[in-house]
C-alpha cells in the first residue's frame, strides 16, 4: 500500500510570512514528505491522463484525451496555431494538464495520488498554513490542477485576475534535477517590461504568490531532458467544494 500524502510536518507559517508580506511571492522548500512527493512525481510521470490546455483565438480550451483523439493530429496542430498567433500579441498558451479537482469531483482516476493531494491542500492544516504565509483571511478552499510543459510549451503574460475570489496563487515544482538554460522558469514583470525576479523549476517547492501580479512561464527549451512538472492553483475564498459541487 502506497504512503498517504503528507505535508512537512515541520512547517511553520513564521517562517515565511515576513517574506510574503515583503516580497509578494516566497518559496517553501520541502513541502511535503519526501514519500509524498516522490509518489506524485512518479504518478505525474507514469499514471495520468494528460489533457491538452490551449488557447486557440486567445480563449483558453481544455482538450482531454478523448477529445485530442478525435481531433487527430491535424485537429490539434490547427489549434496549437491558433493559440500561437493569439499568444504573439496577446493572452496565450500551450502545455498539457490534468484537472485534478473536476476529475476527483466525477469520480474519475480513483486512487490518482493528486487527488489525494487535493485533498491535503484542503484540509484545515494546508489551507491555514497558506493563508497564514499569505496573510488572507477566510480563505475556504485551494484548487489544483497538474501541468506539464513540454519542449516549445508556453504561458504567456497574465495577472492572474480572476472575478474577485483569488486571493494568491501557488505553484507546487515536481521538476527533479532541473537546469536553468532549459527554461520554463516563473517569471514576473514590472510596469517596464523587465524581469525583477525569476524563478527556476524545482522538487517539492511551494511557490506562493500575491494575485493579481504579472507574470508567465518561460518557454521551455527544445533540448530541454526533462517536462517541466507542477501542480498549479490558488487560494480562494469562494464556496467550498461541499457547496458549489466542484
Amino acid at each position: 500500500m502506497s504512503d498517504p500524502i503528507r505535508l512537512n510536518p515541520t512547517l511553520d507559517a513564521r517562517d515565511y510570512a515576513e517574506a510574503f508580506q515583503r516580497d509578494g511571492v516566497v518559496q517553501v522548500s520541502d513541502f511535503l514528505t519526501p514519500q509524498s512527493a516522490d509518489r506524485l512525481e512518479a504518478a505525474l510521470k507514469t499514471a495520468t491522463p494528460w489533457g491538452l490546455s490551449v488557447s486557440p483565438g486567445g480563449k483558453g480550451e481544455w482538450l482531454s484525451p478523448e477529445a485530442l483523439q478525435t481531433l487527430g493530429r491535424d485537429g490539434v496542430a490547427a489549434k496549437a496555431r491558433d493559440a500561437m498567433a493569439a499568444a504573439r500579441t496577446g493572452f496565450g498558451f500551450s502545455f498539457l494538464s490534468y484537472p485534478i479537482i473536476d476529475a476527483l469531483v466525477a469520480g474519475r482516476d480513483p486512487g490518482h495520488a493528486t487527488h489525494e493531494l487535493a485533498v491535503v491542500l484542503n484540509s484545515p492544516e494546508a489551507r491555514d498554513f497558506c493563508a497564514a504565509v499569505a496573510g488572507e483571511t477566510g480563505i475556504t478552499k485551494i484548487d489544483a490542477q497538474a501541468t506539464l510543459f513540454r519542449p516549445g510549451d508556453y504561458l504567456t503574460l497574465h495577472d492572474d485576475t480572476g472575478v474577485g475570489e483569488r486571493r494568491a496563487a501557488y505553484t507546487l515544482g515536481l521538476s527533479r534535477d532541473w537546469r536553468t538554460d532549459w527554461g520554463g522558469q516563473l517569471l514576473f514583470h514590472d510596469a517596464a517590461g523587465d524581469v525583477p525576479r525569476g524563478l527556476m523549476p524545482r522538487f517539492n517547492v511551494l511557490t506562493l504568490f500575491r494575485t493579481p501580479q504579472w507574470h508567465t512561464v518561460a518557454t521551455v527549451a527544445p533540448y530541454a531532458g526533462a517536462p517541466r512538472l507542477s501542480i498549479t492553483g490558488w487560494l480562494r475564498d469562494d464556496k467550498p467544494y461541499a457547496e458549489s459541487g466542484r
